[in-house]
């Protein structure tokens, strides 16, 4: 779903009226998705090893889920490392293009499924993240540099009403139509036969 949100802000003629974001990983992940608590100590030696190699260019090239990687603890080289999530999220540098085309936008949904265990953390879905420097404190979206620096526009977004946080039960994807149905088509999209 940050794909679509990339195409919104990369192509000059996207036309694009009401961005739905259904489980995004906005400010990326880091974590390995549906890790049993039995798998812990393995998940941590997976999560060490892309740790060491994901911002390899090799990966970064080959592997779309290593450019979601965002490692809290080595934000510089995320930053300086990662080929599409930093770019997107004006991180490397500001470019004003999206944020323009982002703000044309008269609606940004983000969807958090509330047992996800694909997108870690779970509020990464709607732009949230792990305090840089440590992997255990989330901070939401209004307290991160994102939307305090303004990068994307989204601060001046949400001061418009234009961004719309849901919550629905469940894991990864995994919906109930009539919620989406009621919160979203209803509100959103408008012209869906029944």
């Amino acid at each position: 779903m940050t794909f679509r949100r990339a195409l919104v802000q990369r192509c000059e003629g996207a036309k694009v009226k009401n961005l739905i974001s259904l489980g995004g990983q906005h400010q990326g992940v880091y974590g390995v998705p549906n890790c049993p608590k039995l798998l812990f100590p393995v998940c941590d030696l997976m999560k060490w090893a892309i740790n060491f190699g994901g911002y390899w260019s090799f990966f970064q090239e080959k592997f779309v889920q290593f450019t979601f990687w965002h490692n809290p603890l080595n934000e510089k080289a995320y930053i300086e490392h990662s080929t599409f999530l930093a770019d997107i999220n004006n991180e490397k540098q500001i470019n004003q293009e999206y944020v323009e085309r982002l703000k044309k936008l008269e609606n940004f949904v983000m969807v958090k499924y509330e047992n996800d265990q694909m997108v870690i953390p779970v509020e990464s879905s709607w732009f949230g993240f792990y305090e840089p420097g440590q992997a255990k404190k989330v901070l939401a979206l209004k307290e991160t540099r994102i939307y305090l620096d303004d990068q994307l526009g989204l601060r001046e977004m949400d001061h418009q009403k234009k961004l719309h946080f849901l919550s629905f039960p469940g894991g990864h994807l995994q919906g109930n139509w009539d919620l989406f149905k009621q919160n979203i088509i209803e509100k959103f999209l408008r012209t869906l036969p029944n």
